[in-house]
């Protein structure tokens, strides 16, 4: 299923991983402790800018600051779209 939607300039959407459900020693974390995922997968790209070609591209995985980007809802799936400077790390 294609996403209806193209990023601009140097924006990326990112599909977020899922939040952690339990710990590496198997306890449950709760709905409510579940912390932001700071990774995801780059879903669309945009063009870059005049001086800047764009570094990452669709499929990578990557690591992004915790509050960086917005948070959008398409065809019932969460997304964030960010420029691509807030991207710390392809992984």
């Amino acid at each position: 299923m294609a996403l209806n939607i193209k990023p601009l300039s140097d924006r990326v959407l990112v599909e977020p991983a899922a939040a952690e459900t339990q710990t590496a020693s198997g306890i449950y974390i709760p709905e409510t402790a579940k912390e932001k995922p700071q990774k995801g997968t780059v879903v669309a790209v945009g063009g870059g800018k005049k001086d800047h070609d764009m570094t990452v591209k669709v499929g990578d995985s990557v690591l992004y600051g915790k509050y960086a980007g917005t948070e959008l809802k398409l065809e019932g799936k969460d997304y964030l779209i960010m420029r691509e400077d807030d991207i710390l790390a392809i992984v």
